[in-house]
């Protein structure tokens, strides 16, 4: 059976980042670290070691060689994954324009460097 693909944005695999939970009051409420399944210049599939609350606001860290941007995102799903993880689609959410150069640059890098392997 195929699966029909609802992304507008291409996904490629991505490294490890951090990223800070943030209450209504925006006070970091947790943080961690997650392995990157995916991401694109709208949204990440983070693969983290406990889950996270559907609509809950997060803070990614993402960085790119001398680069690095704060990104905000809130959780869309969160599933079991693999060996007792959790997989997190997080969307991002009011990306102003430079973080968004930011980003694209990351995806753009990852992209080149998936085709190369």
């Amino acid at each position: 059976m195929s699966k029909i693909e609802k992304r507008k944005h291409h996904r490629i695999d991505s490294l490890n980042l951090s990223y800070l939970c943030v209450n209504e009051n925006n006070e970091v409420v947790k943080q961690g670290m997650g392995r990157t399944l995916n991401v694109s210049e709208s949204g990440i599939l983070l693969e983290t070691v406990f889950p996270l609350k559907k609509n809950l606001s997060l803070s990614i860290s993402i960085g790119l060689e001398d680069d690095l941007v704060d990104i905000q995102g809130k959780v869309i799903h969160c599933r079991t994954g693999q060996k007792k993880r959790f997989e997190t689609g997080i969307e991002f959410v009011d990306i102003n324009k430079a973080a968004l150069v930011i980003l694209q640059r990351f995806v753009d890098f990852f992209l080149k460097s998936q085709k190369s392997v």
